[in-house]
């Protein structure tokens, strides 16, 4: 249990030191260094058998990469508009919903309605100076939709390259070369400087090749239900993280907002057969 929370905590935290480079690199700059370096880091790490892949694992490993590439491109450009907690908050729709849109049963449309009313809180229906900014809300459920496709994608790839690791290590691979034509003109407009180049490789390393290492070890070690519920806390770890680090204070319906999608997450978890896989966010 303690590795997984560990594990948590260093996605989010990465998240926000990534919007330390924001001011230099943009969301697209930032995302292609953090993809360049956590690709570099996982293949060092899980070494896949590139020359020795087969065409049908190469069919699956795209795929993968580029939702991977797309999802993170995604949520950072929606952390530049929103709080990093609403940002995580919205994007855990996406497989929330897959896990519903996947059951019959009726307490599984309970959550999803618990969801739906989280959304509701958060949509600027005001349009005051409090309300969140749209763009900002609709790339997070953008970034949702894609972590839903990376669940299916992700299982096609396992079913072909079994090792997981090696798995995440490609696609991190492919990934950052769909997210280079967006980076490379907001790279090339500043010079990179080492502070520039070390938090990059800060971000890459708390917010992939950390926590998926010690995700495996949570796998390993706890029932899948208890590792869902604990990837549930996701939403609500990221709104302290962005309290505590960004100074991001939410309202009395933002913090209901994130305890209703969360409340979804750990109810539909606690009656799902499966956890919801983690992100590469």
């Amino acid at each position: 249990m303690p590795a997984l929370l560990v594990a948590i905590t260093s996605i989010q935290a990465g998240a926000a030191l990534a919007k330390e480079l924001f001011p230099a690199l943009g969301p697209a700059g930032t995302t292609g260094l953090r993809a360049a370096f956590a690709a570099l880091l996982l293949l060092a790490i899980f070494r896949p058998p590139l020359l020795r892949l087969s065409r049908q694992q190469w069919r699956a490993v795209f795929p993968y990469g580029i939702t991977v590439g797309g999802m993170n491109l995604a949520f950072y450009f929606a952390l530049d508009r929103i709080p990093l907690g609403l940002a995580v908050t919205l994007e855990f729709v996406g497989p929330l919903g897959v896990a519903v849109l996947g059951s019959r049963r009726a307490a599984d449309f309970l959550w999803a309605l618990f969801a739906a009313v989280g959304i509701v809180l958060l949509a600027p229906w005001s349009g005051g100076a409090a309300a969140l900014d749209g763009v900002g809300m609709g790339l997070a459920l953008f970034a949702g939709a894609c972590w839903g496709a990376y669940i299916f994608l992700g299982g096609r790839l396992s079913g072909v390259l079994p090792h997981d690791g090696q798995g995440v290590a490609l696609g991190m691979s492919v990934a950052a070369l769909t997210v280079l034509p967006f980076a490379l003109p907001a790279i090339g407009s500043v010079g990179l400087t080492p502070r520039i180049l070390g938090i990059a490789l800060a971000v890459a390393a708390l917010s992939s090749a950390l926590p998926y290492t010690l995700e495996m070890v949570g796998l390993r070690a706890l029932p899948s239900r208890t590792f869902g519920i604990l990837m549930s806390l996701e939403p609500a770890v990221a709104t302290l993280v962005g309290l505590f680090f960004l100074h991001e204070t939410l309202g009395a319906l933002q913090w209901l907002a994130v305890a209703c999608v969360s409340a979804a997450s750990v109810g539909s978890t606690l009656t799902a057969r499966q956890p919801i896989p983690p992100v590469e966010a």
